[in-house]
């Protein structure tokens, strides 16, 4: 089960392990480009909530036992 992690590790698995790289950086959030054209919103918090988290999963077509593997 995903439990609540912050931004930043966030940021560190999408782009070391999944290809994504920082385009775009707000006082609320983060916003992402993947070569292949895809782009994800990731919000800038101490604790990202589940929902979120299940979200970008799905974004990046993974499955949450392969995303937590990298925290």
């Amino acid at each position: 089960m995903i439990t609540n992690h912050n931004s930043d590790k966030i940021l560190v698995v999408l782009t070391k392990h999944y290809g994504f790289v920082i385009d775009r950086i707000s006082n609320t959030h983060f916003q992402l480009n993947h070569p292949d054209g895809r782009h994800l919103t990731v919000p800038r918090h101490n604790r990202i909530k589940l929902g979120v988290i299940k979200s970008i999963t799905a974004q990046v077509h993974a499955t949450e036992e392969e995303f937590l593997k990298h925290f």
